[in-house]
């Protein structure tokens, strides 16, 4: 169960660093970024799916959710120059606060 949940955060960490390339892809024109893009997509989703034979889809599909829009915000306010306010911080502790919560739930 610890390779799956280590599975997840790769996941996660990938698709946020995709993400975070997204905007160097200038619109899907540089064919370059577009593939680091893709490439990391395609693989985030690989080990979601690797991950999804141990734990529920539910689960593990919430945790990469929140985990990695979670993950984006910080990302974006550290390095891509994006506002972090009070009402932003609340909104990304609620989702990782859900998150928990689901996991609490599923456990039982």
């Amino acid at each position: 169960m610890v390779i799956a949940w280590s599975l997840l955060l790769a996941a996660i960490g990938v698709e946020v660093a995709a993400s975070a390339a997204l905007p160097r892809t200038e619109s899907f024109r540089d064919p370059v970024w577009t593939a680091v893009v893709l490439a990391g997509y395609a693989a985030s989703i690989w080990l979601l799916a690797l991950v999804v034979r141990q734990v529920p889809v539910s689960i593990a599909y919430a945790v990469w959710a929140g985990l990695g829009t979670a993950g984006m915000a910080v990302v974006g306010y550290l390095f891509l120059d994006e506002q972090m306010d009070p009402l932003k911080v609340l909104a990304l502790a609620l989702v990782v606060g859900g998150v928990v919560l689901l996991n609490l739930s599923g456990a039982h």
